[in-house]
């Protein structure tokens, strides 16, 4: 339930009151005596569909719009009368001035803002470079980048400019100082002995899922950016920590950010892509998901202003995604095809071991270089076979050209080839 307060100009109780009536309210008048300006308080307490149906009638009615009008949320209401307006005022979204409270509070102050993005993206950077999957769902959570998000979704959708550039300043901001930071931090570590000699930020697990992202993402992104505003138009305010896990912005942007610090462009823009997407496509779907759920200006007048600009904003996110989408469908083929040669060699690899033509030699062990950019360069993948034999026992003629042909097939791309014979002898 809410309990709408309105302060009565003079001489327009009779608006309130008639208003409130006409829709079925309940209603307690008191008296105002502060400074003359206003002739009573109005206090109604209405389920949350109605908060705003109650605001428009007012407005319509010609309540003056410098009087004050406060929502609250209550936490209890005792009485029976309770279940008869919740049936007439069925729904579950709040209002539209309450969702404009709530969207600029997830746009803060920016101190509070900047403060607790480099704090994130510190801790996120810690956990990339340690692997530790606990501290970098601890960034997260920390990390403030959804909430500037919504909030200039809604800026755009109730026609509120200032929300909505405000929103759109903190999102590209953040992104530049969350990979400012992570790349400041990575080259002060770089090199000293808090990290071991040669450390190569690519074959840390948790960097390579961000650097390997691939169209399911885009997915991800989207579903997170409905859960977002769900949350936000019903009063669901514990998901957003959910959605800010899901959808994760500040890891990607840190992975990219250590990508500069350790000089691998690869890094920058695969990572880089990730978070892109993930925050345009947050940005889309709480533009479509809030439009489509009712919210406008508050003036009719001001409808299709709104709407240009949705429309225009929804353009220009499609446009960019689509193009973004472009390096995650290339991530996503050349991870196939790397996966798909290391799957062939292995599974050819243990059937030459049980193939009688090769008598007692074993193939125990492989290592297939293959990597994502090489798919693209023409690079031609390296493997290195090891090969158990006996003692004295000579490999046939020809031994590593056949192995290589034999591979070759099975993957179904050149490969250059290397075999190592290890003369084993086992006990027992």
């Amino acid at each position: 339930m809410r309990l709408v307060q309105v302060f009565v100009p003079q001489d327009e109780l009779d608006l309130v009151l008639e208003t409130a009536t006409a829709m079925g309210l309940d209603y307690a008048v008191t008296e105002e005596t502060s400074r003359g300006e206003f002739e009573a308080l109005v206090s109604v307490p209405v389920p949350p569909a109605a908060v705003e149906p109650f605001l428009s009638s007012l407005r319509t009615a010609g309540l003056d719009e410098d009087s004050y009008t406060v929502v609250t949320a209550t936490e209890t209401v005792v009485s029976n009368r309770t279940d008869e307006l919740t049936g007439q005022f069925a729904g579950t979204r709040i209002s539209r001035a309450e969702l404009q409270a709530r969207a600029a509070d997830l746009a803060p102050a920016a101190s509070t803002y900047f403060i607790l993005l480099v704090v994130s993206t510190a801790i996120a950077t810690a956990g990339l470079l340690l692997d530790s999957a606990a501290t970098i769902i601890g960034a997260m959570v920390v990390a403030p980048l959804m909430g500037p998000a919504l909030a200039a979704s809604v800026g755009v959708v109730v026609d509120d400019n200032g929300l909505a550039t405000r929103g759109v300043g903190l999102q590209v901001a953040g992104l530049v100082v969350s990979v400012a930071t992570a790349a400041a931090i990575g080259w002060t570590l770089r090199g000293t002995v808090l990290l071991p000699p040669g450390f190569d930020i690519t074959t840390v697990p948790q960097i390579t899922e961000r650097i390997t992202p691939n169209v399911l993402a885009l997915f991800l992104a989207l579903g997170s950016g409905v859960a977002g505003v769900v949350s936000l138009t019903r009063n669901v305010g514990s998901v957003l920590v959910g959605v800010a896990i899901a959808v994760a912005l500040v890891p990607p942007a840190a992975t990219a950010g250590l990508g500069i610090a350790w000089g691998h462009p690869m890094v920058v823009v695969t990572a880089g892509t990730l978070a892109l997407v993930n925050l345009l496509s947050i940005n889309l779907t709480a533009l479509i998901l809030l439009w489509v759920s009712g919210y406008r200006p508050d003036r009719s007048d001001r409808i299709q202003r709104a709407y240009g600009q949705l429309r225009s904003r929804i353009v220009v996110l499609l446009v960019a995604i689509a193009l973004l989408s472009v390096v995650l469908g290339g991530v996503t083929y050349g991870t196939y095809q790397t996966a798909a040669v290391e799957h062939d060699v292995k599974t050819e690899l243990e059937a030459m071991s049980d193939d009688p033509a090769f008598d007692d030699l074993q193939f125990r062990e492989s290592d297939v270089a293959y990597e994502l950019v090489d798919v693209y360069t023409g690079e031609q993948p390296s493997v290195t076979v090891l090969v158990e034999r006996p003692p004295g026992e000579r490999e046939p003629s020809g031994f590593a050209d056949e192995v290589r042909e034999r591979l070759e097939a099975a993957a179904g791309v050149d490969l250059e080839v290397v075999v190592e014979l290890v003369d084993t002898q086992r006990s027992g």
